[in-house]
């Protein structure tokens, strides 16, 4: 199949994706005779909330250039695809959508529209990987509402309940009013904001004022003691006594170290709840508790006057009334940094409510070594793994106050209280329409159902069971598991990464995986993101999101205008962990490398069927053939070594600058006139050179430009290798016996010569391809010039000299043309 003269990638790539779909190139071998090594891949499923993105784009396309790495490396590579699509962020999308809630239309109808909504959105976002080119076996493909992954999530929940490892209790959960659940300490966000310091008055028995600053005065109603620093010179004989707040109730000053004495008047109230420190309060000195919020964000009854204002009302009616009355001793603005729920930026309260935990905080110290036996790459990433699970406070809370989700399979015996849990014939179940296996053992036979649902990590932790389909494919789970690598953001390090390693280590003993390479995000560029200043960033770019506006491009205008290899070509400028700016500059450079490539390919395509049955150790090679060989065995080493290590931006960095240099730029022109002359001497070992090359650079830009590589090879090199695939076909090994050290140099002095030509014709305005009448070159290095004498037909082609001499210094009466390195030039027109 030849190749078309002009490269057209928005017919070509589709082709390309028809081809590898209908050839099932990414298949995984489940029976594979050949026992290759297995490279089991966790995918991330990506949110359902929303359009894809190019910070989508950036991040997946780092795990296919891994995954297409390994297949032409030899492995059989298990790369499926799945879809995050239960819990809050589908609800939110409904929500946005059609305008309803749950308690609106019911749960059942909810749920309905959260099924349609994600199965709408899963088929455009397997359009777009298509699209992009990602090699994911969809045979495969999996959904995190599914039945396999609610069974598979019920699954755990039982297996930890077996053996004690989740619990039930009412206690102080991290609460988000606006979503109206309990949320996990990794899903909080820190959030810059202006508020204002109010100092209120406080009062001993003996009258004397106790003066005290908070930014959240509406918690008067739920004080229940104030608290000093034990060595605060100022409270040194207070501590003990009783003091009065500002709306009238007695509560004790008590001394502790964690209060803070350079912070306002060195005295902080203690309200339930307005942070962790109020909590670990309250337990350590067994204080009351007096619940003035609820699930809706609104003071209850306990606040008295103040019952059914929301949060902010009530702190502008308490310091009214506190003005009023001459308690207000003074308000000043002050920046502050609260707690939010990562979802909406809303300041996350702390309310009483029963809950389903997780036990993690005992297990910090085998948490930590089983960071430390995991390989990170970036390697720091580790450390921030183990700062997470060192600084973790609470349990992990798995239930959610929501409706679509994978239902806690829990009923509580209405006689006794007691929590009877599902049977794991019986999963997936939904406890609200199926009643429970049994009696209670106290002999009721009443439940109610647990109406929560599990935190979507819950499920998603459970990914490396879910993908390798544990509980319906035994057979594919042993050979996938522990997975090789779990490719994902920085961000979710806290999140997906721990708890999967959580709930490995609870359920198996073992690590889900041995490898994570972590990707940074795709950023927007100044002003394009809603987010950066609002949430204490940088101004020059920020994050961005489905839910927030996607970003300045979209992926599909990106990849029309640029085409799909110039979109991974940006994503591959960056190296794992770090981020990267969206760029229509580095896209635009990507289809200019795609169509370079494209061209060199076009004017070899004539010249490589000549190489059919050649064999380069019985050729006639010159030096320059001699330099470019050596050149490209030691890019194999280097960029096979790199992509061993997920240095993915440094092994396309060093092909691309090889093949730009080296290859296309003056390789090509000092063989042009040996290729195009089949009576030359040299004329086979250019053509073999070119072929050998040519072919091995393919191989190593295919991982990042995937079409156009497809598309070259089959044009012109895979009829000669048995057919198939780039893609399967093995990637390219170094030959030692190749490196050739004497001929590197020379090839860097024929570089130096055909620069200084070109420098010397581009200053006197002469084009490029004008011929020149002599070109003379000097050396004191009798090696080298012997080395050059034998590519005399090369520098003619390159120069277009029509005359070369060598000579021991210059002839002054020619003009010199400086060269860098260990020759001299001196040209004449």
């Amino acid at each position: 199949m030849a190749l078309a003269k002009q490269y057209d990638p928005g017919a070509i790539e589709p082709e390309m994706q028809a081809f590898w779909q209908r050839e099932r190139v990414y298949d995984f071998a489940l029976d594979d005779t050949t026992r290759a090594p297995v490279y089991a891949i966790d995918t991330p499923p990506p949110t359902v909330s929303g359009h894809l993105h190019l910070g989508h784009v950036y991040s997946y396309s780092h795990t296919d250039f891994l995954a297409r790495f390994r297949r032409m490396r030899g492995d059989n590579v298990y790369y499926p695809m799945g879809f995050d699509d239960n819990g809050l962020p589908t609800e939110r999308l409904v929500e946005k959508r059609y305008g309803v809630t749950a308690p609106q239309i019911g749960r059942a109808a909810f749920i309905a529209k959260c099924l349609e909504v994600s199965e709408e959105a899963e088929q455009d976002y397997q359009a777009l990987w298509r699209r992009l080119g990602l090699s994911i076996d969809y045979c495969y493909t999996y959904r995190t509402i599914d039945d396999n992954a609610r069974r598979t999530s019920q699954w755990s929940f039982l297996d930890l309940h077996r053996k004690g490892l989740v619990y039930r209790q009412d206690a102080p959960a991290i609460w988000c009013p606006e979503c109206q659940t309990a949320i996990a300490q990794a899903e909080l966000s820190d959030l810059e904001r202006e508020t204002t310091f109010y100092t209120l008055a406080f009062r001993f028995a003996d009258g004397e004022t106790l003066p005290i600053a908070t930014t959240r005065p509406e918690l008067l109603p739920a004080c229940v003691a104030v608290f000093v620093h034990p060595n605060d010179p100022r409270y040194a004989n207070r501590t003990g006594q009783m003091v009065t707040t500002p709306l009238g109730d007695e509560v004790p000053l008590l001394a502790d170290a964690k209060a803070d004495p350079a912070k306002g008047t060195g005295a902080v109230m203690c309200c339930t709840f307005g942070d962790t420190t109020d909590i670990e309060w309250w337990r350590e000195y067994s204080l009351p508790l007096r619940i003035i919020l609820g699930r809706d964000g609104r003071l209850t009854e306990a606040a008295g006057a103040y019952a059914g204002l929301t949060a902010s009302a009530a702190r502008a009616r308490i310091i009214a009334d506190l003005d009023a009355r001459g308690l207000l001793l003074a308000r000043e603005p002050m920046t502050q940094t609260v707690r939010v729920h990562e979802r909406c930026d809303t300041p996350v309260e702390y309310i009483v409510t029963p809950q389903w935990f997780v036990r993690a905080l005992d297990f910090k110290a085998e948490l930590i070594a089983a960071g430390e036996r995991i390989a990170w790459h970036p390697e720091h990433m580790g450390a921030r793994y183990r700062e997470w699970v060192e600084n973790l406070k609470w349990d992990w809370n798995i239930s959610r106050q929501r409706y679509f989700g994978v239902p806690i399979p829990v009923w509580y015996c209405d006689a006794c209280g007691e929590a009877l849990v599902a049977d794991e014939a019986q999963l997936p179940v939904d406890p609200t329409t199926t009643e429970p296996p049994r009696a209670c053992a106290c002999g009721g036979g009443a439940f109610t159902p647990e109406p929560d649902v599990m935190d979507t990590w819950a499920t998603s932790s459970m990914s490396p069971q879910i993908i390798g389909r544990m509980l319906d494919d035994p057979a594919l789970y042993a050979r996938v598991f522990p997975f090789t690598l779990r490719p994902q953001a920085h961000e979710i390090i806290r999140t997906w990464a721990f708890y999967t390693i959580l709930k490995s280590l609870h359920h198996f003993g073992a690590l889900p995986w041995r490898d994570v390479a972590i990707s940074g995000w795709g950023l927007a560029g100044e002003g394009e993101a809603k987010i950066s200043k609002s949430r204490g960033g940088s101004p020059v770019a920020a994050k961005i999101s489905k839910s927030r506006g996607g970003g300045p491009i979209a992926p599909a205008e990106a990849m029309t205008r640029f085409s799909a290899d110039a979109a991974r070509y940006w994503a591959a400028s960056t190296g794992p962990g770090k981020d990267s700016v969206i760029s229509e500059e580095k896209m635009r450079n990507g289809l200019k490398l795609a169509t370079k490539l494209w061209n060199v390919a076009r004017f070899s395509e004539r010249f490589i069927a000549d190489d059919a049955g050649s064999h380069g150790a019985h050729l006639a090679l010159t030096p320059t053939d001699r330099w470019l060989l050596s050149r490209a065995e030691r890019l194999i080493q280097r960029v096979t070594e790199l992509m061993e290590g997920y240095e993915w931006a440094a092994a396309k960095a060093e092909v691309e600058a090889f093949f730009w240099r080296d290859l296309a730029d003056n390789y090509l022109e000092m063989a042009k006139a040996r290729l195009y002359d089949a009576d030359d001497p040299g004329h086979a070992g250019a053509v073999h050179t070119l072929t050998s090359v040519l072919l091995a650079v393919l191989k190593m830009f295919a991982p990042f430009l995937p079409h156009v590589a497809e598309a070259i090879y089959q044009g012109i090199f895979a009829a000669s290798h048995g057919g198939g695939s780039i893609h399967r076909a093995r990637w390219p090994v170094a030959d030692d016996t190749l490196i050739d050290e004497q001929a590197e140099a020379a090839g860097e002095a024929l570089v130096a010569l055909a620069t200084a030509a070109r420098r010397y014709k581009s200053e006197r305005g002469i084009a490029l391809g004008a011929e020149l009448a002599r070109i003379q070159i000097a050396t004191d290095d009798a090696a080298l010039a012997e080395t050059l004498r034998a590519a005399e037909t090369d520098i003619r082609s390159v120069t277009r000299a029509r005359k070369v001499e060598f000579a021991a210094t210059l002839d002054p009466a020619l003009e010199a043309a400086p060269a860098d390195g260990a020759v001299g030039v001196a040209i004449e027109r």
